[in-house]
């Protein structure tokens, strides 16, 4: 085995360019601060015998002009002022110390390392062997042990220091209720990267994504929230470079404060960081939110064979998770190599320090935190009341905003769904399983359904959380898309070079006779009615929709349920559509106009399942095809695949803003997963009355107002009802 190598004297000049003047500094903030008269620099690191800060006149440069010693250090972070300094400079960091991996440290003062609290970087990393902290040409599965002495300068991305001064002209976030949420999953770059209508220099951008005709989209399609896919600054992982690949999605965070750079439509030189805020403020202005998928659960250091790019090089044992007995490595609770040390305090105020800058500086609504359950680790396993959840919900700032759990990880135990603290949404991963399994038609699937229509009471309410902590989805971006969950069996990855064997391989997902595309018109009719039925049962459960990128319209990745490193047509959004596209299009947006309009839809609070005082009736009622109450039999039995849902509005004890009591009408979901055609009859005491039929699955363009019903409707194979029950009184006071 290698000995682990002291560091040996650096080829870098330490004293280059010592023209600076130079003062100080404070401790305070971290990062690069801009005072309108120079420069504070500020970098943690615990362990650090000395930090260097280099200095760059172009992005080009191999090598710094400018390499000034730091000699202050108050609590562990090393800090200096530079008056006259202006926003724009160039800089990074070199960090001194020793070279011990097999105790955790690999510090490296060859290597350029970007500043952990950069509120931009620039450009993408150049990969060759300099990037790596360790001769990465040798094949000694030991390699990692011994110090490389290649400069890195010449392909690292660089640090820049900002003007944080933005005009945001009194335009305020939109602040809309969590009952009232409906969220549009969507990656900066795919949605407008073959929009026709927006100038080609502005596709893929933040700029693209603020244009009015996107904007205008969203609204007409109804949602209240778009979730971006990671834009804090990401690398282009070197094995994908090698293949000619990218990654896509960017869940391979380097820079928590930064946003990246290539979705900048003029340069990467800071200007993204004004881009990004511009597009804030459209959105806010048409009243629509934006939530930011993060990943503070790793970085894109990966594991000992890792790049060192940051946090490596700055104190490796204080950012990383490393294993216990053998620090050489790293715990690996998110499969990606590394798990950022949220038992660290400092590494924890990075994460805290970085919310609060999205929040407050950039103005962004909420977070969908990605593998969240990793986040949350104490010292052993995932507990509730970790050092993390804590921190957050007692802070002022980050505790008002949505807060979204991806409640899973990699880990042992890290499955979480249902465990998350009040004021915490989770993505509900029973859901999308328990909607995709009824309407593939599996058995003994109403009772599951059941409790996810009604807002997954099961696993919220005991802990005081509301339907809202439910975010209800069939598909995201991890998976297949609506269209490909209908008529794909097996997923399809080839495009990725991984020999398919990337990717989830139980996606409850059913082709409907025929893989992939097909020109059988019965396999092409009932792919439309099934994802129908799934979009209609998202969007009348409880708790809050999130809708997918593109499933509005039928979007398909062709199989690949995987398409991460897929930055091209593959995986963008196609706004070449055909009449089923937009027929798809308008069935979806008038399923959002119905949740939007009808109250009991979209309650805060549970169902109660009681009897209205005086009227023998409930606010929620689960029926059998024959119209009676289901039983504990019904509910038990493997073969049942139709339900009855009967909601009643005017049982609501629900109040608005200002203190007045919410009602709404009577209304009945009927669904039928089974093959065949089921008659189903009308409870006693709504017989022969009058309904409006707001959804028909089965023939999407009825919609008929005030039809009388006999004691039967034909529930056709396959297929949803959305029925409301008219208000005869109204109508007849109405027409006077």
């Amino acid at each position: 085995m290698p000995e682990t190598m002291e560091p040996e004297i650096s080829e870098i000049s330490y004293s280059k360019n010592t023209d600076y003047k130079t003062w100080p500094g404070k401790p305070y903030p971290l990062g690069a601060t801009y005072d309108g008269q120079g420069v504070n620099f500020a970098l943690f690191s615990e362990n650090a015998s000395a930090v260097y800060l280099c200095l760059f006149d172009n992005s080009s440069d191999k090598e710094e002009h400018a390499c000034i010693k730091l000699t202050e250090q108050t609590d562990h972070v090393w800090h200096i002022y530079i008056p006259d300094m202006q926003p724009g400079q160039l800089y990074g960091y070199r960090v001194d110390g020793p070279y011990d991996p097999q105790n955790g440290v690999r510090f490296n003062q060859h290597k350029l390392l970007i500043d952990p609290y950069a509120k931009a970087i620039n450009g993408k990393i150049e990969w060759s062997s300099a990037i790596f902290g360790y001769p990465i040409s040798s094949e000694e599965e030991d390699r990692d042990l011994i110090m490389d002495t290649e400069n890195s300068a010449a392909g690292m991305n660089k640090s820049i220091v900002i003007d944080s001064g933005f005009d945001w002209e009194g335009i305020e976030k939109p602040n809309t209720p969590l009952h009232k949420t409906i969220i549009y999953e969507v990656h900066v770059k795919g949605f407008t990267a073959q929009h026709p209508d927006i100038d080609p220099e502005l596709r893929g951008t933040y700029k693209g994504m603020a244009q009015p005709q996107v904007i205008e989209y969203f609204k007409q399609l109804g949602v209240t929230a778009i979730e971006l896919l990671p834009i804090h600054h990401f690398v282009n992982d070197k094995d994908l470079d090698d293949k000619g690949l990218s990654n896509y999605w960017g869940y391979n965070s380097i820079g928590f404060f930064a946003p990246y750079s290539e979705y900048s439509s003029s340069g990467n030189m800071g200007e993204q960081v004004i881009e990004f805020k511009e597009m804030i403020k459209a959105y806010h202005q048409a009243g629509i939110e934006v939530i930011l998928d993060v990943v503070y659960n790793h970085t894109a250091e990966g594991n000992h064979y890792g790049p060192t790019l940051c946090f490596k090089g700055i104190d490796n044992a204080a950012y990383y998770r490393l294993v216990e007995d053998n620090r050489r490595y790293y715990m690996d609770y998110t499969g990606t190599g590394n798990s950022l040390n949220m038992l660290n305090a400092r590494s924890l105020q990075l994460v805290m320090d970085s919310l609060r800058y999205w929040v407050t500086e950039m103005q962004i609504d909420g977070f969908r935190f990605d593998l969240a359950s990793t986040l949350a680790r104490g010292l052993h396993a995932v507990g509730k009341l970790s050092t993390f959840l804590d921190t957050i919900h007692q802070d002022p700032i980050v505790s008002q905003v949505k807060l979204i759990a991806e409640p899973w990880d990699v880990g042992e135990g890290g499955y979480q769904v249902g465990n998350f603290p009040v004021q915490w949404g989770e993505w509900n991963g029973k859901y999308r399983d328990s909607v995709r399994r009824f309407w593939k038609g599996d058995e003994s699937q109403v009772g599951e359904l059941a409790n996810r229509l009604s807002g997954s009471s099961d696993l919220y309410e005991s802990t005081g959380r509301k339907p809202t902590a439910s975010i209800n989805f069939i598909t995201a971006h991890d998976g297949f898309t609506l269209h490909d969950l209908v008529s794909y069996n097996e997923k399809h990855n080839e495009a990725n070079q991984e020999g398919n064997n990337d990717g989830e391989s139980h996606n409850l997902s059913w082709n409907c006779g025929v893989e992939g595309p097909t020109d059988d018109p019965d396999i092409i009719e009932l792919r439309e009615r099934q994802k129908r039925n799934f979009m209609s049962t998202l969007i009348f459960s409880q708790g809050i929709p999130m809708i997918s990128m593109g499933d509005e319209y039928g979007r398909t990745q062709h199989g690949n349920n995987n398409v991460y490193c897929q930055d091209n047509e593959i995986s963008w959004f196609n706004w070449n559509w055909d009449e089923k596209h937009q027929a798809f299009y308008e069935f979806t947006r008038r399923l959002i106009e119905i949740r939007t309009s009808s109250p009991i839809m979209r309650r805060r609070r549970f169902f109660l399942g009681r009897k209205v005082h005086g009227s023998g009736v409930k606010d929620i009622r689960w029926l059998r095809t024959d119209g009676k109450d289901m039983t504990k039999k019904d509910w038990n039995s493997s073969y049942v695949r139709c339900l009855g849902m009967q909601l009643n509005g005017k049982a609501m004890e629900e109040y608005d803003e200002r203190g007045n009591q919410i009602s709404d009408g009577v209304y009945l979901l009927l669904v039928n997963s089974y093959w065949e055609d089921v008659p189903f009859t009308f409870p006693k005491r709504l017989r022969n009355a009058h309904w409006d039929v707001l959804v028909d699955s089965y023939q999407p363009e009825r919609m008929e107002e005030d039809k009388l019903v006999s004691e039967e409707l034909t529930l056709h194979s396959r297929s949803l009802y959305l029925l409301k029950k008219v208000d005869r009184r109204k109508k007849k006071h109405k027409h006077k």
